[in-house]
């Protein structure tokens, strides 16, 4: 399955307009649409005006989408070169801006692909537990995308002690194979991590997610590698490696969110 139906993102009048109608399944428990599920129409949006792949975005929220609006993506070349197109993408619903993206997309070619980063030693997605979930999230994005706990604590036993900044999960949408705006759709859970890292029942609303994508292989599931870094004046700063079941990079995620607690 491809991501642009799975999402729901239609052309629109022109090769650099397109259209998103906001369903009740990438809405979060707040019933606004989900970040990770904005980020990644802009990004389809952005390699499908283009037709390069993405090597980086970042988006900024400003405002949110309910369920049953439609936010409209513009897309604006802003250069374009033998190897690298830099774009950016502007969200609105009924004319108010709601998301911006911008964006790096292309193709070099490099001798290999090395990598550096070290993955987590944890239990494959059989062996680990779903993540619970607070009430509410009946048929929104949590049960769209599925996770296991690899790294951290189940909710049910978060008690106030502090952790080391440091959880995972894994996750996958079943059927939608990895690209890029599946990387962006996931990437968004460095509010999950802050929660883990204070050992509270809190998350946050995002500010911003971005995207940089490593090189892209087949995975079923996908490890989120979940690094806090700080918590100060009420915004959680952090990092997500995606890395594939084999030990490949996928690409990075990084992210400020606004703390906030949650109901028990």
């Amino acid at each position: 399955m491809e991501t642009v139906p799975f999402l729901g993102l239609e052309p629109g009048r022109d090769a650099l307009h397109w259209r998103l109608p906001v369903s009740h399944r990438l809405t979060t428990g707040g019933d606004f649409l989900f970040g990770g599920a904005g980020l990644g129409a802009g990004v389809a949006a952005l390699e499908g005006s283009t037709g390069r792949p993405l090597a980086w975005a970042t988006a900024q929220y400003l405002s949110f989408a309910r369920p049953g609006a439609v936010v409209d993506y513009t897309v604006t070349i802003a250069s374009e070169g033998k190897a690298s197109t830099q774009a950016r993408v502007v969200a609105t619903v009924h004319g108010d801006e709601i998301l911006t993206v911008n964006g790096a997309l292309g193709h070099r070619d490099w001798e290999g692909a090395p990598q550096w980063a070290v993955r987590p030693s944890v239990e494959p997605p059989d062996e680990c537990p779903p993540q619970e979930h607070r009430d509410g999230h009946e048929g929104r994005i949590h049960a769209t995308i599925e996770t296991r706990l690899a790294m951290g604590r189940q909710r049910s036993t978060l008690d106030g002690t502090p952790g080391d900044g440091r959880s995972a999960l894994w996750a996958r949408v079943p059927g939608l194979d990895v690209c890029s705006a599946l990387l962006g759709l996931i990437g968004d859970y460095v509010p999950f991590g802050v929660g883990q890292a204070l050992g509270m029942h809190a998350g946050g609303r995002s500010l911003d997610n971005t995207i940089r994508v490593s090189r892209l292989v087949p995975t079923d599931w996908v490890l989120l590698d979940i690094r806090i870094h700080a918590v100060a004046n009420g915004y959680g700063h952090g990092l997500v490696h995606l890395w594939a079941e084999d030990g490949t990079l996928l690409g990075t995620a990084s992210q400020t969110c606004a703390v906030r607690h949650h109901r028990a």
